[in-house]
């Protein structure tokens, strides 16, 4: 589980200008979001930095997200390695700088237009492979989203839900993860029946696209399903992305149920995958990525602002310095050239 989240022949860099965007490349819609990442290896460019940042400073990172023009953001985790980011009876609370983080964010949102999915993780062991089916976890998610809506459902930009126990589909899902994701589903539809549900399943490249995987679509109880194009864990190239996406379409056009979304790895790994830091890829690659899906999907995600791409002069810097400017400089570059649309 979690293969991505655990970090949680392509074209030539430099192939796309900055200055060009083509009408049919979609811009960034949104990003994921966390406050503590699950692997120190991987973030010790910004774990340590988030823990300090306050109330002010978590604000001022949604601002300067919606800055960028983004309009979605996916908080992953309000729980991890047995510490919640809230005040809640279900594990004892993180030891943070802002005293309550999903407040400051929902906040900051609430005023510039941003939209969170609030995440129902994680509950229990991460390394588990049985994670989604232990009974104790379930019952501290189901009792989450209780507490969640019962202390942030105010916000007007409490949009919708994210179920971030990720999958492999290979080549379909397992009965065990649809389980997960109804159960999930169900509790929330009773508590906000107008929430969007979003999940980010892994394996991409491994999916038929077949009448099973159908039937397995039009089962679950979902509103988006955002693939994770696994460039950044090198476990595809940019160049199979319009067949897996393609493919995707068909399925989805077939269905009629839930959005098609792409969840594009803007990452790099400075050594072994998965155990090693991560910075911010070029711009290029991404933009790579971002052509290469765009003909097939409603909306691009991507993995992750927090950590990898800074604003220049911000307050709140998460991440290597040159890497992370650099990523939003090129892309506020690429957005102001023809305009997003």
């Amino acid at each position: 589980m979690m293969n991505r989240r655990e970090f949680l022949a392509a074209m030539p860099a430099g192939a796309i200008a900055l200055h060009v965007m083509p009408p049919a490349v979609k811009p960034i819609a949104g990003s994921w979001f966390e406050f503590q990442h699950s692997g120190a290896v991987q973030a010790v460019d910004w774990n340590s930095r988030c823990a300090r940042f306050t109330t002010e400073q978590w604000q001022e990172k949604v601002r300067e997200i919606a800055g960028t023009g983004m309009k979605y953001l996916v908080l992953i985790a309000t729980a991890l390695h047995y510490r919640a980011f809230w005040d809640t009876a279900i594990y004892p609370k993180y030891e943070l700088a802002c005293a309550d983080p999903i407040e400051a964010v929902l906040a900051a949102a609430d005023t510039c237009g941003v939209k969170f999915f609030i995440g129902a993780g994680f509950y229990g062991d991460l390394g588990s492979p049985g994670l989604i089916s232990d009974a104790d976890a379930m019952g501290k998610r189901l009792q989450s989203l209780e507490e969640l809506v019962k202390q942030y459902g105010h916000h007007k930009s409490f949009y919708g839900w994210y179920w971030p126990d990720e999958t492999q589909i290979n080549p379909h899902f397992t009965p065990e993860y649809m389980t997960y994701v109804n159960m999930l589903s169900k509790h929330a539809r009773a508590l906000t029946p107008k929430a969007q549900i979003l999940i980010a399943p892994y394996g991409t490249r491994l999916v038929k696209p077949d009448d099973e995987y159908l039937r397995q679509m039009d089962s679950m109880d979902v509103d988006i399903m955002a693939y994770q194009d696994e460039i950044g864990v090198q476990k595809t190239r940019i160049d199979e992305l319009p067949r897996m996406f393609e493919g995707l379409r068909k399925v989805h056009d077939r269905a009629a149920k839930a959005k098609l979304w792409a969840d594009v790895e803007i990452f790099e790994f400075e050594a072994k995958p998965y155990r090693s830091p991560v910075h911010a890829a070029s711009f290029e690659r991404v933009l790579q990525q971002m052509t290469a899906v765009s003909p097939y999907v409603d909306e691009i995600l991507i993995y992750q602002y927090i950590g990898l791409v800074n604003k220049r002069g911000t307050k709140a810097v998460a991440g290597r310095g040159p890497a992370a400017t650099e990523f939003y400089n090129n892309y506020q570059r690429w957005r102001g050239g023809s305009g997003a649309r």
